[in-house]
């Protein structure tokens, strides 16, 4: 289990640096462009990923094509908007906001799953929101499109995570891993065409360094719910934090002040809260793949 929980660590290292890579394009590129080349470079997991046993088709055939359109939309629509919030925001603000994420989850599950949810999760929830406000600061400092594209992030990785769960365990990891790349690729490649620029040495290096750190991560993650139990290596995507302030203050110059740093751990540990709460009410971790 150790060896998984490891692994685990690593696939959100690698995930960070990603995020790390496409910031430093710092919107010399449309979002859009970048994510259909990070996507398309995504793609180069699936040999890693794919099963003895599974077909080639299985990467556009899935058995509830609906779920399958779901996730390959709120893929597409959540990778755009972290790029722009990455490029717009420090790294630990954007991340902060896109931890979100299992706020989001625990309100979708009331509307979409039905789920009973108790006073404790819901205190979690206001919680949550109680660091946002702490973090955005609104009426104190400048609110932009970054603010609002990491929110956004996080409510598609919410919406995609609910797709997960009703799909359940029935699909395999191909499946589920090429829903998110197969449609980030074509709905920005659409959007790139009226405005594409070709990019140049300095940005493909980028791009390459965005897009196969990800697809590392998504090899890494898949090998770390094969040693561990699911519900032992999710809660090692918070290390994602301590790499976005690293990442950014080395590599970014970004500066945390003490209000920010409050409300990131406001909302981390709401989202925690929150994770381990589902955990022992849902048990979700028994009826999905985590990918």
């Amino acid at each position: 289990m150790f060896k998984g929980v490891l692994l685990g660590f690593m696939a959100f290292a690698a995930y960070a640096l990603s995020d790390a890579f496409v910031k430093s394009l710092r919107g010399s590129l449309p979002a859009y462009e970048a994510v259909f080349f990070g996507a398309a470079l995504g793609l180069t997991a699936l040999p890693f990923i794919k099963a003895r046993g599974d077909r080639w088709r299985e990467v556009l055939v899935a058995q509830r094509r609906g779920l399958y359109l779901v996730r390959a939309i709120a893929g597409a629509v959540g990778s755009v908007a972290a790029v722009i919030a990455f490029t717009a925001l420090p790294m630990a603000e954007a991340f902060a906001l896109i931890f979100l994420l299992p706020i989001f989850v625990t309100m979708l599950s009331v509307l979409v799953l039905k789920e009973h949810v108790g006073w404790r999760r819901w205190s979690a929830v206001v919680a949550g929101f109680i660091g946002v406000l702490v973090v955005l600061r609104p009426g104190f400092r400048a609110l932009g499109i970054g603010h609002l594209a990491a929110i956004i992030c996080g409510l598609a990785g919410a919406i995609s995570m609910i797709a997960l769960r009703l799909a359940g365990s029935h699909e395999k990891r191909l499946t589920l891993y090429s829903a998110g790349m197969v449609g980030s690729t074509l709905l920005t490649g659409v959007l790139m065409l009226s405005r594409f620029r070709w990019p140049d040495l300095h940005q493909w290096l980028l791009l390459l360094g965005y897009g196969l750190l990800a697809a590392l991560a998504a090899v890494l993650l898949m090998l770390a719910t094969q040693k561990a139990p699911a519900n032992h290596v999710a809660p090692t995507q918070y290390s994602q934090m301590l790499w976005a302030v690293l990442l950014g203050y080395v590599l970014f110059h970004d500066e945390l002040d003490w209000p920010m740093a409050v409300g990131i751990a406001i909302i981390l540990g709401a989202g925690m809260f929150t994770f381990v709460r589902e955990e022992k009410v849902t048990r979700w971790w028994k009826r999905m793949r985590m990918l």
